[in-house]
This record gives structure tokens, sequence and C-alpha cells, in this order.
């Protein structure tokens, strides 16, 4: 395909429907098009971000690195370990597929695929993870910690390069989230602001939670120990999880306090719909 210059950008053009076998990616590629329409003074962000990237992987790659690079570590050397990360461990390209999905499925106020991909700096934090993750785990400690530190100041989350997430997370607006060392995240969980996954201060080796398939920890909500916080469990915000939450249960409080488990044939109401329904300000701690 020939190429087109706007002042100094290089213009790929988009490929045909039949040239592009990635229906996310050519949607992200669309609507990257149509916001430099709307908006041409962010050329540069929209071309150089996605329009002129080879594929959604490499996109996600520059994209992140572009908001993490500083005077000690480059661009091309956060793009380097996130392309040795992708090319070794296929998981983590499916992984951040699911996560921009779930970002659009779960945010209200997500509309395009190019917002979390350019602007939510939780979508941001959960890729660096990634990467981090996966320095850490190949012996790669100071890289991984310099780059977690650098997460941390660029995306005001804490998450240690050591905590295991699964595929499909969604943080929203991310700020003041801290996840510990030994903490697992499994499939499709939601984490909300200020959210902590920490430890009592009581407990050494395995001492963070464990959070299962399609959780959600509302604003604010601080989950200590190592206790399991169950498959589509809900907590509530602002409360402090000191014992285990079973599956299917929404919890409030401080300390957190079963609110209702939710029977999996019934009513028909989903845990969000219960937790939507709540009013905060009439809770009964003493239940």
């Amino acid at each position: 395909m020939s190429c087109t210059t706007l002042g100094h950008l290089a213009i790929v053009p988009r490929p045909r429907p039949e040239e592009c076998a990635d229906p996310l990616w050519a949607r992200l590629r669309q609507e990257a098009e149509d916001a430099y329409a709307e908006a041409p003074a962010l050329a540069t962000l929209f071309f150089d971000s996605i329009i002129n990237q080879p594929s959604f992987e490499a996109a996600v790659c520059h994209r992140v690195a572009s908001r993490l690079k500083n005077d000690v570590v480059s661009l091309p050397l956060i793009v380097q370990a996130f392309h040795r990360a992708l090319s070794h461990d296929a998981t983590i390209g499916i992984a951040l597929r699911a996560d921009i999905n779930a970002v659009y499925e779960r945010d209200p106020a997500c509309e395009r695929f190019i917002e979390p991909f350019l602007y939510f700096k939780g979508f941001h934090a959960i890729q660096a993870q990634r990467v981090t993750h996966w320095l850490w785990t190949s012996g790669e400690r100071d890289f991984a910690l310099y780059l977690q530190s650098r997460s941390s100041e660029v995306f005001q989350t804490d998450i240690h390069p050591a905590a295991r997430f699964g595929k499909g997370i969604f943080l929203d607006h991310a700020t003041g989230l801290v996840v510990g060392e030994t903490a697992v995240i499994e499939d499709d969980v939601s984490l909300l602001q200020d959210v902590t996954l920490g430890g009592t201060g009581k407990e050494a080796g395995d001492r963070h939670p464990k959070v299962r398939r399609g959780a959600m920890i509302g604003a604010g909500a601080k989950v200590l120990g190592n206790i399991e916080v169950g498959e589509n469990a809900r907590i509530a915000a602002g409360s402090v999880v000191l014992r285990s939450v079973p599956a299917n249960a929404v919890v409030a409080g401080v300390p957190a306090k079963l609110v209702r488990k939710i029977a999996l044939e019934g009513t028909g109401e989903t845990p969000d719909e219960i937790l939507a329904s709540l009013a905060y300000e009439s809770f009964d701690w003493t239940i």
C-alpha cells in the first residue's frame, strides 16, 4: 500500500476489510481515523499510537511505553520488553484483548475502544503490570521493580510485579489501587478506585487476598489477609474485609458482613442489581 504524508506524519491507509483478519484492530483503526477527522490537532497521537502501528499488540506496547518512558528508561527499551514478553507468553496478547473488551463492556462511560486504549490509566496500568510480572518471573527483578515504580508514579496504582492477574480485568479509574505481592486476581474481575488487596501486617509468606472469577470490589474497599473473595461476589464501597467472602455473596460494612447471598435460581437478581439497590446510608452494621 502506498503512503501519503501530513506534515511530518506518514499516513498508512487503513487496510480494506479483506486485508484485515482482526476485527478489533480494524475497529480501533477506524475509530482513530474518525477521531482524527474530528480533532486534527491531535494527529500525532492518533497516527503514532494507532494508525501507523502494524498490529493491536504493537500499538498497546507503544502506547503504554510512551506513558512510562523517561530519562532513565527509553521508549524503545520498554517496547522491547513488551515484545519479549509477548513473544514468550502468548497468554499476554490474549489477556490485553480481553482487558480492553472488559472496559468497553463494563464501563458505562466508555463508548469507543479508542477511549481506554488512549486515555484510561486503568487499562494502561494493567498492561504495565503484565510486562512487569513477566520480567519478575523471568528473573529481571530490578527492571520489573523500576517499571512498577514508574507505573505507580504515572498511573497512581501500586501493583507488585509478582501479583498474578487473569484476563478480562477492569480497573475503573485505578487511582489509589494497591495490590500485594502474593495476591491472585482471576478472570473477569472488576476493581474500582482506592481498593487495597493487602496484608494484615501480622503475616508472612502467602499473605494477600485471592479474588476469584467475576468478583467486583467497590471503591475504597480494603481486603486484607490471605482470604478468598469467591466467584461473582460483590464487596460494597468502603468495606473492610477481614474474612473470606462466599461465592455469589454481597458484603458490606466495617468490618464487612454478609448482606445477601445470591441464589443461583429463584429471584433472578444478579449481584450487581442487588448492590445497586442498596442505600449505603441505611446499612445496619450490626447485622
